[in-house]
C-alpha cells in the first residue's frame, strides 16, 4: 500500500493545453498564417478563444498569400472569379473580422485577389481603425463601394492602389475624410491627369512611389511642383518618358536631366533607378512599364525602397 501511495505521488501532473498561460498561447497563435487562425481554434475551448482573440495578433491581416483563381476577360470587370475563390475569401474575411473584434489597422490583399463589392463594404464596416490598406487591384469594386470604404477609414494614413482611368473621385474622397493620409503607392502607370489629381487633391502628401511603371516627364513635374509638402519620391526603375511635338515619336529619356534635378533637390529622398543592368528596369522596360508581376518571383510585388511601403 506505501508502495502504491508512492507511486501515486511521483507521477507528475499533467497540465491541459487550454491550463497554459495565456501570453503562452498568443505567442503560438504568432507563428500561425491565417488559415490556421481562423480553422476552427476559437472553438476548442474558451481560453483558446481569449487567446486568439488577442489584439496582438490582429494589428494585421496578411491575405498576400491568398488569390483569386481567375481568368480574364475583355469586357469590364475584365477578370472572372470562380466561386469557390469568392467562397474561400468570405470564409476568411468572416472569421478574421470576428475574432480581431475591430483592431485591424493594416489590411493587405494579393495583386491576384480581385475583391467584391460587397466584401469590400463588409471590410469598412469593421475595420474603422485602419489605417494601411494594400489593394493593388479592384477590378470588381464599384464606385459607390469604394466611396463608401474611404468614408468609413478616417483614420486612413497608407494606401497601395492600381492605375486607374480615372483617379478623381477617389483622391478627392481621401482629402475629405482622411486628414491623416500621407503615403501612396501607385502600381501602375502615372500620366498627366494622374498627377494633376494627386496634386489638386493630396497637397500635402509626403511619400509617393510609383516604382516599376511608365512615368512621364511632365507628370514628374507636376509632382515635384504641385506636392510642396513631398518628402519621399520613389521613381525607381521607372521608364521615364518625354512626350514630343508631333509627328516625332515619344523619347525615352535615359537620364534624368536637370530640370527634374533641381526639384527634386528639396526632396528628404529621391529613389531613381535608371541602370542598363538593373534586372528590375529590364523587365519594366520589357512590360512596356505596366509590370506582369505574376511572370516573375512569387513575393516580389511587395518589394518597396521606401521601407514604409514595403510588405515584409
Amino acid at each position: 500500500m506505501l508502495t502504491d501511495l508512492k507511486m501515486e505521488e511521483d507521477v507528475p501532473e499533467r497540465r491541459k493545453w487550454e491550463d497554459l498561460n495565456n501570453d503562452i498561447l498568443v505567442k503560438i497563435f504568432q507563428t500561425l498564417d491565417i488559415f490556421e487562425l481562423t480553422s476552427g481554434m476559437a472553438q476548442v475551448c474558451s481560453s483558446w478563444r481569449y487567446a486568439v482573440c488577442d489584439p496582438f495578433l490582429w494589428g494585421t491581416l496578411d491575405l498576400s498569400m491568398l488569390k483569386s483563381n481567375f481568368i480574364k476577360i475583355p469586357l469590364e470587370p475584365y477578370v472572372y472569379v470562380d466561386a469557390p475563390s469568392d467562397k474561400t475569401l468570405t470564409r476568411v474575411l468572416k472569421i478574421s473580422l470576428n475574432l480581431s473584434q475591430g483592431n485591424i489597422t493594416t489590411l493587405i490583399f494579393h495583386f491576384n485577389l480581385y475583391v467584391r463589392d460587397d466584401q469590400l463594404t463588409y471590410i469598412a464596416e469593421r475595420c474603422l481603425k485602419l489605417k494601411r490598406l494594400v489593394l493593388p487591384a479592384w477590378n470588381r469594386i464599384k464606385r459607390t463601394g469604394l466611396i463608401k470604404a474611404i468614408n468609413s477609414w478616417k483614420d486612413l494614413e497608407s494606401l497601395t492602389m492600381p492605375s486607374i482611368s480615372n483617379p478623381h473621385y477617389i483622391m478627392e474622397e481621401i482629402s475629405k475624410n482622411c486628414k491623416n493620409f500621407s503615403q501612396l503607392k501607385i502600381m501602375g502607370p502615372c500620366d498627366i491627369f494622374f498627377a494633376h489629381t494627386l496634386a489638386t487633391w493630396l497637397p500635402n502628401l509626403k511619400v509617393l512611389s510609383l516604382r516599376c511603371s511608365m512615368l512621364y516627364k511632365d507628370a514628374l513635374l507636376i509632382l515635384l511642383d504641385g506636392l510642396k509638402h513631398l518628402e519621399v519620391l520613389n521613381i525607381s526603375h521607372c521608364i521615364i518618358v518625354e512626350v514630343l511635338s508631333p509627328p516625332a515619336p515619344r523619347k525615352v529619356l535615359k537620364e534624368l536631366d536637370e530640370s527634374i534635378l533641381e526639384k527634386a533637390s528639396r526632396l528628404r529622398e529621391f529613389l531613381t533607378c535608371m541602370d542598363d543592368v538593373c534586372v528590375m528596369c529590364k523587365r519594366t522596360r520589357a512590360d512596356e512599364g505596366f509590370l506582369r508581376w505574376y511572370k516573375y518571383e512569387e513575393g516580389l510585388w511587395k518589394e518597396d525602397e521606401v521601407r514604409s511601403l514595403a510588405i515584409w
